[in-house]
């Protein structure tokens, strides 16, 4: 007989609500420092909402002295005290708010307390006229800070002391001011919640488009890296089958080969093939989306010989352009080439999108060791039209110079244009003494 079981039974709400509850009570208990952020957009308003609040606190102040003395005829030393807490609970709030609530709950009870014998016929009690007003910033303040439900705690506590308070020691004759302190405190939550709301928005908004633009950059960056990659798969492939051709070659240019000579031979030859099958099957994937579609056959990659038709292309598009090399003109190893032949494209790719109209100068300079890239442009004569790119490219040039141990730079230059310098070892270790 099978054993049956049972579905978990459910929650009853009263359980589900408890942590909820409990939350909300640590909260109102918490008087931790929550300081009112500041705006950070104009800069020059950036302590404005404190100097708003700092008015409001005077403000409040000044009318609970006038009103307790012209309304309620108190006039003793109670009226000082009563106004300052009244002034310095809203001050507090901009630090810590439901500290600053409580306390302008307990001054707003001492009030009560104070003109409970002084209430006159068509008088308000427990609030002053200007009770609630004075009362409404401390929740305003909570409600820009906490979630919605410790707000609506807040509220729901102010009302509930104050309707007590009627209920059990309202003088004869007096008005309720249960009503107004209702609508009062409930706008200064509501305003309070959709202020807090729009700022979280707004930051979260700022997190997504700082996250957006990160993701855009290192996107790019694996873009570019695929593609020196493949550039490199090409450089590399080449060597690798001329190695394997001369080791083939080799017996036949020499009379009377050892047989450990073509032994020698032989295996250099076979490690050339095998090297070069592992680097096709690892690499020869990032030609193309599909590797093997006939339309995007292989090229060989560019060198600083091609030079002078690039700039002629340039020049076809509308830039004056010049080029001046210095020092003497000597091969690089494939990727040296083939990294300064990029640099020089992308730096007049970048003149011709964002600087039209302006004159060009590209230098070259071959020093004993390294060689020395130069791209700069003058002052654009007309506006630069939009441009759809990402505008990473310095970001591809940096990545090429840093590959071969170089340097990059790019900055604006005193006369209003740009200037990319690029240093770039000429040989890699190792090669220099050869």
């Amino acid at each position: 007989m099978s054993e049956q079981i049972a579905p978990p039974a459910p929650v009853p709400p009263s359980e589900r609500e408890g942590p909820a509850l409990r939350g909300v009570v640590r909260q109102l208990f918490t008087l931790r420092p929550d300081p009112l952020p500041p705006m950070k957009r104009p800069r020059w308003l950036a302590r404005l909402p404190h100097g708003l609040v700092g008015y409001a606190a005077v403000l409040f102040g000044f009318l609970t002295s006038v009103q307790l003395q012209d309304h309620y005829g108190v006039n003793d030393s109670r009226i000082v005290i009563l106004s300052l807490l009244t002034g310095f609970s809203i001050v507090v709030a901009m630090f810590r708010p439901l500290a600053a609530w409580w306390l302008g709950l307990v001054t707003a009870g001492f009030i009560a307390a104070t003109i409970h014998g002084d209430v006159g016929p068509g008088q308000t009690w427990p609030w002053t006229p200007v009770g609630p007003f004075a009362f409404a910033p401390l929740i305003l303040l909570v409600a820009l800070r906490v979630p919605p439900k410790v707000t609506a705690a807040v509220i729901g506590i102010s009302l509930a002391c104050t309707g007590a308070a009627e209920a059990l020691f309202k003088p004869a004759h007096s008005q309720s001011s249960a009503i107004g302190a209702l609508l009062v405190f409930g706008f200064a939550g509501l305003l309070g919640y959709a202020l807090r709301a729009t700022r979280l928005a707004r930051s979260q908004l700022v997190a997504q488009e700082t996250l957006t633009e990160e993701e855009r950059a290192r996107r790019t960056l694996l873009e570019e890296r695929s593609r020196i990659a493949r550039e490199l798969h090409d450089v590399v492939a080449h060597h690798m089958s001329v190695i394997s051709i001369q080791a083939q070659v080799a017996p036949y240019l020499v009379e009377d080969p050892s047989e450990e000579l073509k032994e020698n031979l032989a295996g250099i030859r076979e490690n050339a093939l095998e090297a070069l099958t592992e680097l096709r099957r690892v690499l020869g994937v990032l030609r193309s989306e599909h590797p093997g579609d006939p339309a995007n056959p292989h090229h060989p990659q560019p060198t600083l010989a091609e030079l002078d038709g690039l700039v002629d292309n340039v020049r076809g598009a509308g830039l004056e352009v010049t080029t001046e090399v210095a020092g003497v003109r000597r091969p690089l190893t494939p990727g040296v080439e083939l990294t300064a032949y990029r640099i020089v494209q992308e730096a007049l790719s970048n003149c011709l999108r964002y600087a039209p109209g302006s004159r060009v100068e590209v230098g070259i300079a071959y020093g004993p060791h390294e060689l020395y890239l130069c791209v700069a442009n003058s002052t654009p004569t007309r506006p630069a039209p939009p441009s759809p790119g990402a505008g990473h490219g310095l970001l591809g040039m940096r990545e090429r110079a840093g590959m071969l141990g170089g340097e990059l730079a790019a900055g604006p230059r005193p006369d209003g244009g740009y200037e990319v310098r690029a240093v770039l070892p000429m040989d890699p270790p190792g090669r220099s003494s050869s």
